[in-house]
């Protein structure tokens, strides 16, 4: 892996980045890139979900499920582009949510960062992926490093909150000892927001205002979600 670990998750993930299939799956993104395939988000930024929220500081956990697979959108944080990049169509139902859960203004942006910088979690399970080829890079060894972070997180004692947004995101929630299984956090399932499935439960969920009121019952504060 080129990727530098930052320090609060490399107690988590120095053991997993031994294994071989981490090897594995440093070298064949490796070789993809030396075959001239353009991979996103491009190295360097690869773990930056990790590198803005520490481990000791993430209390909210909301979990994609691939980077965008368009130049220039994907940053290394789940649902986020960066500054100057046009909202995708699942972010704009993310802020539409945000409008009617909580009143506040859509942003004239599609970055997350401040959200990653108070303790959100932004993690993609599979954290790179193939331009223009949407899930190419799952089942390609991502999936244990992911594991291992949501893991980390589900094993402190704190109480978090893991927004869990489709399925593919929902199949880690036998990973997070829950509320109604005598665990200490929450978890706050429904739709993926994009297009597709929005209208079946995404909206009206409230995700953002039930995160905080737990999170504030729970002596850990708020998130400021406003953009």
């Amino acid at each position: 892996m080129s990727e530098t670990i930052p320090e609060s998750w490399a107690p988590v993930l120095d053991p997993v980045l031994a294994t071989p299939e981490a090897r594995r799956l440093g070298g064949w993104l490796r070789a993809e890139e030396e075959a001239g395939k353009a991979i996103f988000p491009p190295r360097g930024i690869r773990l930056k979900a990790l590198e803005l929220t520490p481990l000791d500081s993430v209390r909210v956990v909301i979990l994609g499920q691939d980077p965008y697979h368009g130049p220039g959108q994907a940053h290394g944080l789940c649902f986020s582009v960066p500054d100057g990049v046009p909202p995708p169509p699942s972010l704009k139902n993310v802020f539409k949510e945000m409008q009617s859960d909580l009143g506040l203004p859509a942003p004239d942006h599609g970055s997350l960062e401040s959200w990653a910088r108070q303790g959100v979690l932004l993690l993609n399970n599979t954290l790179t992926v193939q331009q223009g080829m949407a899930g190419s890079h799952a089942g390609k060894g991502w999936d244990a490093i992911t594991d291992a972070c949501v893991a980390a997180v589900a094993e402190r004692s704190e109480p978090s909150v893991f927004i869990l947004w489709g399925s593919h995101a929902q199949g880690k929630a036998a990973r997070i000892p829950a509320l109604r299984d005598g665990g200490p956090h929450l978890l706050i399932k429904s739709p993926h927001p994009s297009p597709l499935s929005a209208h079946r439960g995404f909206f009206g969920s409230k995700p953002f205002s039930r995160a905080n009121a737990f999170l504030e019952q729970n002596g850990r504060g708020t998130i400021d979600w406003q953009l």
